[in-house]
């Protein structure tokens, strides 16, 4: 145990010599530092470990991942006793739900050692609703969302841009913005910087790896049981989503094709959703998780890109993945009317040439300021 505390500590004094020096503007918003007991989550690359070893830098805390061979292989409680004997006053586990019977030990931990902190962070928040222990009053959860335009843009520049409420439009803001070339980042945003991993090159290949860890890995951990069938299916899902022109999915047909029952594939739907590799939308009425009516997108746009996917649902992918962090969003009842209903708010998505059909706004790529009821895209990504 003495040996594998020393490995940590090493890697602890590694991983703090390399945090980078822009950070997420997020950050800000998880006020966490006099907590006990935080989960972290939000999906793979979006920052979260970044985030704590920021925390605890300047903190007798160790961090540790438990997907680690070498940790894996012990009891959790007992390590982060240990830890704990050693004199430091906190803990960091990342990716906590490959520890063995890891809510347990987190509940007994946090009760046995109301003088420490234990923070842990995973990619789901699926695996909170399924932990044996109580966690819900003793863990406070915070969720990362993927990078916003607005962030983007203070990593690749340095400027601090303001954020500007959608639905109330300040000028005054909006002309920082236009000091840059912004339509030219925004379009590089979108197709390789919706995580702050593009900073280390071959964006593409990583949100590869990515998703093959998240099928592999991840998904795997929120299904009672799973086989090669099921792994399967959730390829088939992925790829159709990336190459239909309509984002939707006949249940009834994949039953059949897959020789899956409903209830199975209900399950897997939705452990795709909350490992955030997809976005389901509802209309608003509707209370089923998926139904008729529903839309299913990839969370992250970039995807179509890098997949080399149906290009024509990247616009609309962003849309709901940038206003779900802020508002209730939900797909249209008559699509023919309008894309999305946002804060009560009817909402159309497309390029220059959009019409606004039945909706209060429309979001237009390609053009560069809002006139009226017509919004530049772009604009969406500046709402945090």
């Amino acid at each position: 145990m003495n040996n594998i505390i020393e490995y940590i500590e090493n890697l602890n004094l590694r991983l703090k010599k390399y945090l980078p020096e822009r950070k997420r503007l997020y950050y800000s918003n998880l006020k966490i530092d006099n907590l006990r007991g935080v989960i972290i989550y939000g999906s793979r690359g979006v920052g979260k470990t970044t985030f704590l070893i920021d925390k605890i830098k300047n903190r007798n805390f160790l961090y540790f991942s438990a997907d680690t061979p070498l940790i894996s292989s012990v009891n959790l409680y007992n390590l982060v006793n240990q830890i704990f004997m050693a004199g430091y006053e906190g803990v960091v586990i990342d990716e906590i739900h490959f520890a063995n019977e890891w809510s347990i030990h987190l509940k007994s931990l946090y009760d046995d050692f109301p003088d420490k902190k234990i923070w842990v962070s995973d990619s789901s928040n699926l695996m909170l609703r399924e932990g044996i222990g109580d966690l819900s009053r003793r863990f406070v959860q915070f969720k990362i969302p993927f990078l916003s335009f607005r962030e983007y843009l203070y990593i690749k520049t340095g400027t601090v841009f303001p954020v500007i409420d959608f639905f109330k439009i300040d000028e005054e803001k909006l002309k920082e913005y236009y000091k840059i070339n912004h339509l030219k980042y925004f379009k590089d945003y979108l197709y390789q910087g919706t995580r702050p991993i593009f900073e280390e090159g071959e964006y593409c290949r990583r949100i590869k790896g990515i998703v093959e860890k998240t099928i592999y890995s991840d998904i795997p951990f929120h299904l009672k049981t799973v086989n090669n069938t099921h792994i399967r299916v959730v390829n088939a899902i992925l790829g159709h989503l990336l190459y239909a022109s309509v984002p939707t999915v006949n249940i009834s047909k994949m039953c059949t094709e897959w020789s899956i029952g409903k209830e199975k594939l209900y399950g897997i739907f939705e452990a795709m959703h909350e490992s955030d590799v997809i976005r389901i939308l509802k209309t608003k009425n509707n209370k089923n998780f998926l139904t008729k009516g529903s839309k299913i997108f990839l969370s992250d746009p970039s995807l179509y890109y890098c997949y080399d996917g149906e290009k024509g649902n990247i616009r609309e992918a962003f849309t709901a993945m940038i206003f779900s962090e802020k508002y209730k969003v939900f797909c249209s009842e008559k699509e023919e009317h309008y894309d999305f209903l946002i804060d009560n708010k009817k909402i159309e998505v497309g390029g220059k040439n959009k019409k606004l059909k039945k909706a209060d706004y429309v979001l237009k790529d390609d053009i560069e300021i809002p006139l009226r009821n017509n919004i530049p895209l772009w604009m969406a990504g500046t709402i945090y």
